[in-house]
């Protein structure tokens, strides 16, 4: 699955590696009962595991505890080829924790919450040697992580610098901040925006159909919009262009959801640093999402 690019195309991830304790059958909410397994987790950490699996530079800025599951962590993702170098050993924070119930609808999860959010000044050295910048609403939820995202989006987006956003809004996470102030400075830096559609209800505090969450998208000024809608496929479109609609692959066998949007938006940045169409980056992002749901492991053991 590897994607050539020259040596100056990288893409920089900056946001949370924690650790997923995932149901290890499908439960319709944590309240049912169950056994659990431990993996590296974090839809920052995942997307640049999946981007180094897909053969793209990538390096990722995250902190975690300076414990045991921290280098758990940091040990699988040198196992995929990426480096330690920016993730920070927090010695006064445990490492961050995402309880799931999966199920192959929306799967039920607890944050716990401690090393992630203490991200710390991203270098200007390591913004100016990237492509593209990725951050997600999780990173961005709370302090002092989400200035120092925020200052590096800025800074990224001033050297004219691709801006990418996975907007996984969820009310639990942002408790009573509604993360409406950050969401309109991310739209000033006019970014590459992935939205699900659940992640869009839950932002905008309203249950919407394909067409109600299309006008309400149409309202921002940003480069590119993937609104992916599940087993309905997506609905993408560029800067003032028409919406476009492709299917959802079929699937042979739903193995897990977790995780599926991580890997749909990996296929899609490694394929738009290629400077590829946004068709054919939706088009090769669907192949990934597809792989991901039919595989009972992260996409990077494959």
């Amino acid at each position: 699955m590897d994607i050539e690019n020259t040596p100056s195309e990288k893409i920089l991830v900056v946001g949370e590696l924690l650790a997923d304790i995932i149901s290890e059958r499908d439960v319709a909410t944590l309240a049912s009962p169950t056994s659990f397994q431990i993996n590296q987790g974090g839809s920052s950490s995942n997307l640049s595991a999946n981007l180094k699996w897909l053969g793209v530079d990538t390096h990722l800025i995250a902190t975690v505890g300076n414990d045991n599951l921290g280098t758990l962590l940091i040990d699988e993702l040198k196992k995929v080829g990426l480096s330690d170098e920016h993730i920070a050993r927090s010695a006064c924070r445990q490492t961050s924790i995402v309880l799931v119930g999966k199920n192959p609808h929306t799967p039920d999860f607890i944050a716990y919450r401690s090393a992630d959010i203490a991200i710390k000044r991203v270098d200007t050295a390591l913004i100016e040697s990237c492509s593209i910048i990725h951050s997600t609403a999780f990173a961005l939820s709370k302090e002092p992580a989400r200035t120092n995202i925020i200052n590096a989006l800025i800074k990224a987006h001033q050297l004219g610098k691709t801006i990418s956003i996975d907007w996984n809004f969820a009310p639990s996470i942002w408790q009573e901040d509604d993360g409406k102030d950050v969401f309109r400075k991310i739209c000033k830096l006019y970014p590459l925006l992935k939205m699900s559609i659940d992640d869009l209800e839950r932002f905008a505090n309203e249950s919407m159909d394909h067409t109600q969450a299309k006008e309400w998208l149409d309202q921002l000024n940003v480069k590119a919009i993937c609104l992916t809608c599940g087993k309905d496929g997506v609905w993408f479109k560029q800067h003032g262009q028409q919406w476009v609609h492709k299917p959802a692959l079929q699937v042979k066998e739903v193995a897990g959801v977790t995780g599926a949007g991580d890997a749909f938006w990996s296929g899609f940045l490694a394929h738009y640093l290629k400077r590829e169409s946004i068709d054919n980056c939706v088009a090769h992002a669907l192949e990934i999402a597809k792989l991901k749901i039919e595989l009972p492991y992260p996409l990077y053991k494959n």
